[in-house]
């Protein structure tokens, strides 16, 4: 018998251990979830159309190590990338931008931002990786991350539309097909 009053104890204890567990679970994943309703989730296009939202201004460096600014192609719609080639749905998605660029290059200015982190992306794997595939885009690149830290970059790649008057107009997070490419371009041209 007093084996009999363990074994129901045993499972009584396991069972409020189970419904503990549950419940911080489902707190938990509340809390994320929340956490998590600022930003888009990936894939997501936000549209900032018609708001006065003027983009950031960064500088980056060219390959020659020229600095260029984000405000020096303020005149012309501007496609803001932000990647790196140990990124495999920035290398899915790198075709189409290089495809889509020798279209619309005399139009609209495409400055693809490698975000060199010293350790995982270097701007020598990043020039390599574009150089590798014969890629024609202009690369720049953020060596101490300022310009993403600026746009807030939580995860890469994020693609964003900035028209003529040096307004952003969408956001992209996560791999473009040429599709969505050239719906991005045409809002801002």
């Amino acid at each position: 018998m007093n084996n009999k009053k363990r074994t129901i104890a045993s499972i009584i204890v396991f069972i409020i251990f189970l419904a503990i567990v549950y419940l911080a679970y489902n707190s938990l994943s509340d809390s994320f979830n929340q956490s998590n309703d600022v930003q888009p989730p990936l894939g997501e296009i936000s549209s900032q159309e018609g708001s006065e939202n003027k983009a950031a201004d960064f500088t980056v460096i060219d390959n020659k190590g020229n600095e260029i600014r984000l405000s020096d192609n303020f005149g012309k719609p501007i496609v803001l990338n932000f990647w790196a080639s140990w990124c495999p749905p920035c290398r899915e998605e790198m075709p189409y931008f290089d495809e889509v660029y020798a279209d619309v290059k005399k139009d609209v200015v495409f400055m693809m931002v490698d975000l060199v982190d010293g350790r995982r992306e270097t701007q020598e794997k990043g020039q390599n990786f574009i150089n590798d595939n014969g890629f024609d885009l202009p690369i720049y690149f953020d060596i101490e991350q300022i310009a993403a830290a600026i746009y807030g970059i939580s995860s890469i790649p994020t693609t964003i539309f900035i028209n003529k008057d040096g307004e952003v107009v969408l956001a992209y997070q996560g791999p473009m097909d040429k599709e969505s490419l050239i719906i991005g371009i045409d809002l801002i041209k």
